[in-house]
């Protein structure tokens, strides 16, 4: 039996020392960020705090696939800690005795420390927001329009359901569903930091509002919802390793339509590597759930690439020049997944690349506002030379 099934799943001996430590990570970053901006107002000093840790959210983010990609997620089997102690030096014997039953894991010494270094840094993050959060709050008088505590009381909320999905992904064995919500989780805490950061920039006069169409305006937010389902079906590839069910492009297995289950593909409350009875899964169902996430690419890719010459068109040409760079990365670290056999840099450069559009939509839509029709210069002059109703001529 593996050692590791015998480790009581939450262990919270070791939670106030990882707090401590969360802390200490979070200190530098806090005095970087005062030392720079500590004769600047407290708005500026928020904005420069919200912008690193919407930088370290993303390097978060990134770490987290590193993590998943590595096959780290149960290199410490229990949680908050790893057996129990703060560190993976605490329990050298526990994982030297997992690592000689198991020597390719899922527990071994290089694996504890990629996961305790993921909880570190989470940690860490979390402490920053929770700096943003009380203080946003304690001092929102002294916040200008727009910059209240409301975003990050809410991004402080969000990241602890997302510390409890992230215990789940291991008490739960890497469930293919729970570890989906929890990369999803990451992408949506990048979308609310980002949000921060563009009501403070917005607040000291940058990145402002610009009108476009309605149309182009719900073109942005349906992108935006294919965008996520995109998201969730990439996590449910990754989740279920089923990257490399496909080894061509565009053919699939010598196909463009190869054997797919649907059904097993897409029955969603079930261990990793198994269906809800317990059998394996079997190769057809990983095809399907391949094939899914590459279908779904067809569609968004040329609804990117339309956004962005749109947004262009609109006026908006940094945030269309976003739009349309990142949708080829993906297009390219996809590929590079598929015909390379799964490389991790691809890999990791991929996940990367989803929260950048998730970042670089936020922008977009933050920085538009819908306005029916724009009058023009000639309109505007022959408008304000109009004496106003009831006046005599």
């Amino acid at each position: 039996m593996n050692t590791a099934d015998a480790v009581p799943l939450y262990n919270l001996a070791p939670a106030f020392r990882l707090m401590a430590l969360g802390l200490v990570l979070a200190a530098g970053p806090l005095a970087w960020v005062w030392l720079r901006n500590r004769q600047r107002p407290l708005a500026q000093r928020l904005a420069a705090l919200t912008a690193l840790t919407l930088f370290l959210t993303f390097d978060l983010v990134m770490f987290g696939a590193f993590t998943r990609l590595t096959d780290s997620g149960l290199g410490c089997p229990d949680w908050p800690g790893c057996y129990g102690d703060a560190s993976p030096f605490g329990a050298h014997t526990e994982i030297s005795q997992a690592q000689a039953a198991m020597p390719n894991g899922p527990v071994t010494h290089t694996k504890a420390w990629i996961e305790m270094i993921h909880r570190y840094l989470a940690t860490g993050v979390g402490v920053l927001l929770l700096t943003l959060a009380l203080t946003s709050w304690l001092r929102r008088r002294e916040l200008p329009a727009g910059t209240g505590p409301g975003w990050p009381l809410a991004t402080l909320i969000w990241v602890c359901v997302q510390g409890a999905f992230g215990a789940l992904t291991v008490t739960m064995k890497l469930q293919p569903l729970i570890v989906t919500f929890h990369l999803l989780g990451g992408l949506v805490l990048l979308a609310l930091i980002a949000r921060q950061a563009l009501a403070y920039a917005q607040a000291n006069g940058r990145h402002l509002r610009q009108s476009i169409s309605p149309a182009l305006r719900a073109s942005l937010w349906a992108g935006f919802a294919l965008l996520w389902l995109q998201l969730a079906l990439g996590g449910w590839v990754s989740t279920n390793y089923a990257v490399l069910a496909c080894d061509g492009f565009p053919a699939c297995q010598g196909s463009f339509w190869p054997a797919m289950d649907w059904r097993q593909a897409f029955e969603l409350w079930r261990p990793l590597g198994q269906t809800g009875a317990g059998e394996s899964i079997t190769m057809a169902a990983l095809t399907a759930i391949h094939y899914a996430h590459r279908l779904m690419a067809y569609l968004l890719l040329p609804v990117l690439w339309a956004l962005a010459w749109s947004l262009g068109r609109a006026g908006m040409r940094a945030q269309g020049r976003a739009l349309g760079l990142l949708a080829l990365l993906q297009l390219a670290t996809g590929l590079s997944n598929v015909i390379m056999g799964w490389p991790l840099a691809a890999a990791v450069l991929h996940t990367g690349g989803a929260g950048a559009l998730v970042m670089a939509f936020t922008w977009a839509l933050g920085t538009s506002q819908a306005v029916r029709r724009v009058p023009s210069a000639a309109t505007a002059v022959f408008a304000s030379s109009r004496p106003p109703e009831g006046a005599k001529p």
